[in-house]
């Protein structure tokens, strides 16, 4: 008479289900071994049909089941051995026995099955701190620090972000134009000035180190500072072969140059011009010794303009080889 033991009833390759955490998103892990850094997405969004995922850090692309956690590999791996664990005790429960002892002398002997299989080790995704929606194909996804690429299709979130920073500088312009209070409207439309200023200078760094490897001296890339604007346009020029004044016109370039220039003057010097402010920006419009006069106006086009170098800027990198 054939046993059928439940070992044998145990599939050789199984699909073990992962749960998205109550806010919707899986984590996944680059898998190269220079990265390894966790990011997450939300399953349902973004492409469909595409069974490969990238690396939002790194670039790294690899098919999608090369990009699990090792809490989730953990995970799998604790189901198949409580499965085997529990087949192997009931299959051995199946073979207790006792034979009592007889007659005055006589031994006994049983055998009795005890124990239960290990519990499945659970696993929760983490915390991170930036959720991003790609505008190209709509994953919804979140990773550490700003930037990053598209673990869908691929499209850095580089011009994303700085829209949103460039949207809250608009913001406070508007809420300067607003207001009936002189110091306060002065105060505002420096800040949105100086935002403008800092989100380029973010924005900048991150992408060209996103890029580094395009460039003639990667090692040298982290070291462009986009607050001085001429100075990125000299590095941009020798870096990646990137004509900033081209991309935008002369005029434009010097008027963002001097918007740039009057934050230095607001953040260091109390907003004085000074001999250093003169001499850089040519600026007819200022007087040595009197405070720099900013103008919401001047703010709104600066920005804009910004946008328009960082699209440029943003093309010529992707396009080189």
């Amino acid at each position: 008479m054939s046993t059928t033991w439940n070992l044998e009833q145990i599939p050789e390759r199984q699909t073990i289900p992962l749960s998205a955490g109550a806010d919707g998103y899986l984590g996944r892990e680059c898998p190269q071994s220079e990265c390894e850094r966790y990011f997450k997405i939300t399953p349902g969004t973004g492409l469909s049909g595409i069974d490969t995922c990238r690396c939002p850090y790194c670039g790294f692309e690899e098919h999608q089941g090369q990009f699990h956690t090792k809490d989730q590999i953990a995970h799998a791996r604790s189901v198949i051995v409580t499965q085997v664990m529990g087949a192997m005790l009931k299959d051995l429960k199946g073979m207790e026995f006792n034979h009592p002892p007889r007659g005055a002398f006589g031994i006994g002997i049983s055998m009795k099955v005890t124990g239960s299989p290990p519990p499945v080790r659970g696993y929760s995704e983490l915390d991170l701190e930036t959720e991003v929606v790609c505008d190209a194909c709509t994953l919804r996804y979140a990773i550490y620090g700003v930037f990053g690429y598209c673990p869908d299709c691929g499209t850095h979130n580089n011009l994303g972000i700085l829209d949103a920073n460039l949207r809250r500088s608009a913001q406070m312009l508007a809420l300067a134009v607003a207001s009936d209070d002189p110091a306060l409207r002065e105060y505002l439309v420096q800040n949105a000035l100086g935002a403008c200023v800092s989100a380029f200078d973010g924005w900048g760094r991150a992408v060209c180190e996103a890029f580094a490897a395009k460039a003639t001296d990667p090692k040298k890339v982290k070291g462009i500072s986009f607050q001085n604007l001429t100075g990125a346009r000299d590095k941009l020029r020798l870096m990646f072969g990137f004509d900033a004044e081209a991309a935008v016109g002369v005029t434009d370039f010097n008027s963002v140059h001097r918007a740039f220039q009057k934050r230095h003057v607001v953040a260091h010097r109390m907003g004085v011009v000074d001999a250093d402010y003169l001499k850089s920006t040519g600026d007819a419009g200022s007087v040595l010794g009197r405070k720099v006069v900013i103008e919401a106006a001047e703010v709104d086009a600066t920005s804009a303009a910004l946008r328009r170098l960082a699209a440029a800027l943003a093309a010529h990198l992707g396009g080189l080889p």
